[in-house]
């Protein structure tokens, strides 16, 4: 829902709760909306950030929790001043005994919240992976993922190839993604990226292909400075005698 919100929307709940899970979540979630130019509003509580009061409100509200931040900081170090006096040291027995158990424990939980946090993304690559690998290198890959994708949430190279290791791992992905990207004619390769595009979406439109390789930096094949329809309509029919696009 936050990744919909717009520039002039306004975010409106029941009551606060119904959107955070504490007090500083709620500020965490008012600060994405602001970046965004967008508003907040809770119909039981005396929150609306387009009003004056309610900005005052939620300063009240930021410098709360920051209060409470500093006193759980305060009383966390205190707690443990105390357990070291004594003798107590704290965290999992396990962990620092190195016992094997307790360390693939901790190392499966981190693995399931990571593969949780692509399954968020998957729609964003997943398919484009499957599809294009390994007949394009992965530069290629990256940047056909990253051109819909706004700049908040793009992909580098490392953190991609680090999601595609997870979900091959597990069997998400079959591992033939993972091989290396054979050798293509360079007369090739446009046809290859454009046939990727026009592949995650068949409705697409010539020009928004067009759009799509100035994001991405592609050079046109006859040296104009911008991409032309006729241009991505050629690279079209040259990928469907390929076999990489079939004929609607």
């Amino acid at each position: 829902m936050l990744e919909r919100v717009a520039k002039g929307d306004t975010l409106v709940v029941v009551r606060i709760d119904r959107l955070a899970r504490s007090l500083s979540h709620l500020l965490e979630v008012i600060e994405r909306l602001e970046a965004k130019g967008a508003f907040f509003r809770s119909i039981e509580d005396p929150i609306d950030t387009a009003s004056p009061q309610g900005k005052f409100t939620l300063q009240v509200l930021g410098a709360a929790a920051e209060f409470e931040r500093a006193l759980i900081r305060e009383r966390t170090k205190a707690g443990l001043a105390s357990a070291r006096t004594k003798g107590r040291v704290g965290g999992n027995p396990g962990l620092r005994a190195k016992d094997p158990a307790a360390l693939r424990k901790v190392r499966l939980a981190r693995q399931d919240g990571y593969i949780e946090r692509l399954n968020e993304t998957a729609q964003d690559w997943v398919p484009h992976v499957r599809r294009l690998r390994p007949d394009l290198a992965w530069e290629d890959v990256l940047r056909i993922v990253n051109g819909p994708l706004p700049r908040e949430r793009q992909w580098t190279q490392s953190r991609l190839l680090r999601a595609v290791n997870a979900y091959v791992r597990d069997g998400f992905l079959p591992e033939a993604v993972l091989d290396r990207a054979g050798r293509r004619e360079t007369d090739d390769r446009l046809p290859v990226i454009v046939a990727a595009i026009k592949g995650a979406n068949p409705d697409i439109t010539l020009q928004t292909i067009c759009d799509r390789l100035e994001a991405m930096r592609e050079r046109t094949p006859r040296g104009r400075t911008r991409w032309q329809p006729s241009s991505v309509k050629m690279l079209l029919e040259r990928a469907t005698k390929l076999g990489l696009l079939f004929q609607q």
